[in-house]
């Protein structure tokens, strides 16, 4: 049981094999898997292959200068429909086609407009500056946020989905729906299904390195102020139960009774050795606890070491609030268009 008021336990310790962390490994995923909930009977959490996914219906097109913008419709394994917003460059892509990026919006009540459109709020267009740097992007809404908000609610009350899910958690319905949109990128032709990355500030962050351990397709990883850890964390309900957005509820009680089993930085190691950015500032409101930050993103950085991917993590904390600023931002577009080449 992950103790949250002594030392932390390091991600390797008594581990000294390749076999060893595999073991370890798997008993996080399971533990994991436990705690995302009862999915319908439709979702695994398996990827599906492309030619599987059930394709997407193009509801409307705008030609941009540099860029065409396509409204599209697709589907979630549980039956929903998402809508999404693909970018494909100008003009036609090299052999083998393009790199891709699912571009995962914050909490904002517009969802993927925020990312996508250039009446995206500054420093929120990672979706829109990525395909003007020659990506295929795909930007979705997820419950509750953009086109999502569930009909005479407000934008983030996930009341309805539990209402209809109550053994499943928003977390589980997020990933699954993030899956499906791999599905979608992989099935294009325009688009090479081998250099898929995902990129997310704040919510989306987190959902980014969430998806990259879950589905082995994500070949980067780019998180905006994304990571926290409990340790440290004023406000760790948070991810529980809540009169709007509740992430996973069963947390509440394991936070109320001592009982939870885990930290976030064991979750993000579910996605090592995948290429892997992290941003934080130590003048974030959101999540405060940098310091304690600071240590979780050190244990990864041991576990990228161990695993013989030192250079395929990167993790930077600067005297920011909860923002993704330019500089950090073109930091993380080199490191997709590096990690993202053939």
């Amino acid at each position: 049981m992950t103790q949250f008021n002594g030392e932390l336990v390091p991600l390797l310790e008594g581990i000294h094999t390749l076999e060893a962390w595999m073991e370890k490994e798997s008993r996080l995923r399971a533990r994991w898997l436990k705690l995302l909930g009862e999915p319908p009977e439709t979702v695994d959490y398996k990827p599906r292959a492309a030619a599987d996914s059930g394709g997407f219906q193009v509801l409307s097109v705008h030609e941009e200068e540099d860029h065409i913008r396509q409204a599209i419709m697709y589907q979630s394994s549980d039956g929903d429909s998402i809508p999404a917003y693909l970018l494909l460059p100008s003009g036609k892509p090299a052999a083998g086609g393009y790199p891709a990026v699912l571009a995962l919006h914050p909490t904002t009540e517009n969802g993927k407009d925020d990312v996508s459109l250039a009446s995206g709020r500054v420093n929120r267009r990672y979706g829109l500056e990525l395909v003007q740097r020659g990506f295929a992007v795909l930007a979705p809404d997820s419950i509750t946020f953009g086109a999502r908000i569930y009909p005479g609610e407000a934008p983030f009350q996930t009341a309805p989905f539990y209402q209809r899910y109550p053994a499943w958690t928003a977390v589980g319905k997020m990933l699954s729906d993030h899956m499906a949109g791999v599905d979608v990128l992989s099935s294009l032709p325009q688009v090479n299904p081998r250099r898929i990355g995902v990129i997310g500030h704040s919510l989306g962050g987190y959902n980014g390195w969430f998806l990259a351990g879950m589905d082995k397709r994500i070949k980067a990883v780019v998180s905006s102020c994304g990571f926290t850890m409990f340790r440290g964390d004023p406000e760790p309900n948070r991810w529980g139960l809540r009169e709007w957005f509740s992430h996973i509820p069963s947390i509440t009680d394991s936070l109320k009774d001592g009982s939870l089993s885990f930290e976030w930085h064991e979750i993000a190691a579910l996605a090592a050795p995948v290429p892997m950015l992290m941003w934080c500032g130590t003048r974030d409101p959101i999540f405060p606890n940098w310091r304690e930050v600071a240590t979780g993103l050190g244990e990864l950085d041991g576990l990228y070491d161990f695993l013989g991917a030192s250079s395929a993590f990167e993790c930077w904390i600067g005297h920011e609030g909860h923002e993704f600023p330019p500089d950090i931002r073109l930091r993380a577009y080199a490191f997709l268009e590096k990690q993202l080449a053939e």
